[in-house]
């Protein structure tokens, strides 16, 4: 009894420290993190329920871990529903073994924070903010974007030729 307690124990913490901690954000948060950080960020809006977000997210990653070095970073906001947080946007991010920070929205009318993200943002998703803050580059997209726009945004805003 006591190898199975222990057993059950062990496999809990394995399972915990492999799970992907999902932070609750107001936009209050979102806008400081992206005025005090000094990396190029790619901050991209999505949810776990939206097809377009779900085909862009991987090239999202892939580039970005690729301009690691060049101090690229990416901040998947979720726009989930409540009740998705924050078991189904954790498990969605665990099984595709996603290793970005991953932030849920904790905000009810798009109307109020879209516009503090972009003036010309109508809520729709998937939308993305390239910021690079040394350069004062800013770019908002709002749609779907293949994997070579993400590359040439990623790169216009980190200043690679």
């Amino acid at each position: 009894m006591k190898n199975f307690l222990l057993t059950a124990i062990l496999a809990m913490i394995f399972v915990a420290a492999d799970a992907q901690p999902i932070k609750r954000w107001k936009m209050d948060d979102l806008l400081q993190y992206a005025d005090t950080n000094d990396s190029v960020l790619v901050i991209n809006f999505w949810a776990t329920f939206c097809g377009p977000c779900i085909a862009e997210l991987p090239y999202f990653h892939s580039i970005t871990n690729k301009y690691k070095k060049q101090n690229v970073k990416l901040l998947l906001v979720s726009l989930d529903f409540e009740e998705y947080y924050p078991k189904r946007i954790r498990d969605f991010a665990n099984k595709r073994k996603y290793t970005a920070e991953i932030v849920w929205l904790d905000e009810e009318k798009p109307d109020e924070f879209c516009p503090r993200i972009d003036p010309k943002w109508t809520g729709s998703m998937p939308a993305t903010l390239f910021i690079n803050k040394k350069t004062g580059y800013r770019k908002f997209v709002e749609a779907e974007m293949k994997p070579e726009d993400v590359e040439r945004e990623v790169k216009l805003a980190a200043g690679i030729n």
